[in-house]
């Protein structure tokens, strides 16, 4: 029994000590290179968080995926057949979710897209009206744009999502067959037409029958959300609901 007791005494130190070493590598690993809160710029944070606590927690959070009839359902009324929609956070100018994905989309900071696929994918996790999805789908980027910019954001949300909710990702079914200018300036009429015959399918036999989550950055006026879900629908037996992380007031 004392050699036991030695032997624990032994472990327990010696996993302190190290626990101890590590604190202290952290502490002047951020003396040289300080961590920023991508929120605030403070540098009180952990060293493998994107956020400080104060930014996280004034991330504004919609629970829309807990209701129906909410307001991202509401944008597909008439328009398409949809099982559910949702959004995470409401989308404010200036806030900390809009330098999030500012930095996602033109920064090149895909850890702030794997933070707020979390953050999406946490949600989506404790909700039963998703619990039936079979796979996720990230919102296609024309292949022009996305190697201008290195990566797809919606992928990077996606990888985000299945980081906490155990889903499989779906990435080469749904193709962007046209370039599209960016939408941001164009009414609701405008991007609907610009929008049409974008999307084609080149593995319909994946989507087969299945339900299908369509993933996207931020929800406006839905246009491009319902053009590739209505690619999607063509294909026999399939099902469709929509998340993003961000819903614009």
């Amino acid at each position: 029994m004392k050699c036991i007791n030695i032997y624990f005494r032994k472990y327990f130190l010696s996993f302190d000590m190290i626990s101890t070493i590590k604190s202290y590598v952290q502490d002047f690993s951020h003396l040289f290179f300080p961590h920023h809160c991508e929120g605030c710029g403070t540098d009180i944070l952990q060293h493998d968080e994107l956020l400080c606590p104060k930014c996280s927690f004034e991330l504004p959070e919609t629970n829309f995926i807990h209701n129906a009839n909410n307001p991202v359902e509401k944008i597909f009324y008439g328009r398409i057949n949809i099982q559910h929609a949702a959004a995470a956070f409401y989308f404010t100018k200036d806030s900390v979710l809009q330098r999030l994905l500012v930095q996602l989309k033109y920064k090149s900071n895909q850890q702030a897209g794997i933070y707020l696929g979390k953050r999406l994918g946490e949600q989506l996790n404790v909700s039963e009206r998703f619990n039936d999805v079979d796979a996720i789908i990230p919102l296609p980027l024309n292949p022009k744009k996305e190697f201008k910019r290195g990566y797809n954001q919606a992928k990077i949300i996606c990888d985000g999502i299945v980081s906490v909710w155990n889903k499989p990702i779906i990435d080469d079914a749904v193709v962007r067959t046209h370039f599209t200018e960016t939408q941001t300036h164009q009414d609701r009429i405008h991007r609907w037409q610009n929008m049409q015959s974008v999307f084609s399918i080149s593995h319909p036999k994946v989507l087969k029958n299945k339900h299908i989550l369509l993933i996207d950055d931020v929800i406006t006026t839905g246009a491009t959300l319902e053009a590739c879900a209505a690619a999607i629908l063509k294909i026999s037996g399939t099902k469709l609901s929509i998340a993003t992380v961000a819903y614009t007031i």
